[in-house]
């Protein structure tokens, strides 16, 4: 039950059909008897800017979730980022301070890596791919190179993108081998889509899996339906896989912290969580 004195987090994005978020938090805050609820807010592009800094005028609202397509956006509204906010050059999470400053961090890299780590993948020294170099594929990027990677492959429809990317895990790990300009993931021991491809019907695969060799790790941050069209073929070759939910309950805790709601574990998360695709 949410009552005048309940903290609102806003999660912030578009389109918010796929939104997952709502249905892990908001459980759990019920079991942990938190007056706190995330809302789904669907906010284009266009009318972000303008709106973002207005929308924590709101007395209640506590801080925000913020997913595609504002990530990096989000970068520039805030009065102060993180240092990893800062390597991933994206953003996530918003804490509005008791003085009304804006703080902003971001979880997707951690999650990402802290769920490839507990399904018994190594990341120390491996090589990966990530197809997809905007807030999300920024971030996983940056935290797999802090966990120690050895080679990393950046690829992006946006070259752009991709280069400075790379600028940015080159500038802060000078030890990884850093390339981009090709999706081909032969070769590589991790391969994640970081891309909305998979998000709508009809979608083609956003690398080729007959390339992806057996036992290559796949992770996917799509989360329309639970195994995309990518993690199926990626399982159909013998591929360990991980889903895109998978990222969100291995970061939640990271975000409650982050939020002053205490902590959880995943497991904590998934007993309660109401998830539907």
């Amino acid at each position: 039950m949410i009552t005048g004195r309940g903290q609102v987090v806003a999660h912030l994005g578009y389109p918010t059909a796929s939104f997952k978020a709502p249905m892990i938090y908001n459980p759990w805050f019920e079991q942990q008897g938190i007056d706190a609820v995330v809302v789904p807010l669907g906010v284009l592009p266009e009318d972000y800017e303008g709106l973002f800094r207005n929308l924590f005028r709101i007395t209640t609202l506590h801080g925000a979730l913020v997913t595609m397509p504002h990530k990096v956006t989000t970068t520039r509204l805030v009065d102060e980022l993180t240092t990893t906010a800062r390597i991933a050059g994206s953003c996530n999470a918003v804490l509005k301070r008791p003085d009304g400053s804006l703080l902003g961090d971001m979880f997707d890299g951690s999650g990402f890596v802290r769920g490839v780590e507990r399904k018994g993948q190594r990341v120390a020294g491996a090589r990966a791919l990530v197809v997809g170099a905007g807030g999300v594929g920024s971030a996983i990027a940056a935290s797999l190179a802090a966990s120690g990677l050895a080679a990393i492959g950046l690829y992006d429809v946006h070259a752009a993108s991709a280069e400075g990317l790379a600028e940015r895990l080159r500038a802060h790990y000078s030890g990884l081998q850093v390339v981009t300009g090709s999706d081909d993931p032969a070769g590589y021991d991790i391969v994640v889509n970081a891309t909305p491809m998979g998000m709508k019907e009809g979608d083609q695969l956003p690398v080729d899996i007959d390339r992806v060799a057996p036992g290559t790790f796949v992770g996917e941050v799509v989360m329309k339906e639970e195994f995309t069209p990518l993690l199926r073929a990626a399982r159909d070759k013998g591929c360990p896989v991980q889903v895109g939910a998978d990222m969100l309950f291995e970061m939640i805790p990271a975000y409650l912290e982050f939020f002053g709601f205490g902590t959880s574990t995943p497991e904590e998360l998934r007993a309660v969580a109401r998830l539907s695709y």
